[in-house]
């Protein structure tokens, strides 16, 4: 399958005209239409990157109750 990529803008009227396609008259293609702002949201592997990190009592014990020798 042959992939062809481009971006437009759509205007007022809400059409779009693609003109120059490479491929041939009578050729079956398939048409997919995306928003780009989407694409840009989603695209993030690391969402949390660069957002603060608050530690709450980082010395206290973890699960102290859990452990049968203090019962």
């Amino acid at each position: 399958m042959q992939t062809y990529r481009i971006e437009a803008t759509v205007p007022a009227d809400g059409t779009l005209t693609i003109t120059g396609l490479p491929f041939q008259a009578g050729d079956k293609v398939e048409v997919v239409v995306r928003s780009c702002e989407e694409e840009q949201k989603h695209n993030d592997p690391y969402p949390l990157r660069g957002k603060p990190i608050r530690y709450m009592d980082p010395f206290q014990s973890v699960a102290e109750g859990e452990w049968e020798v203090l019962k």
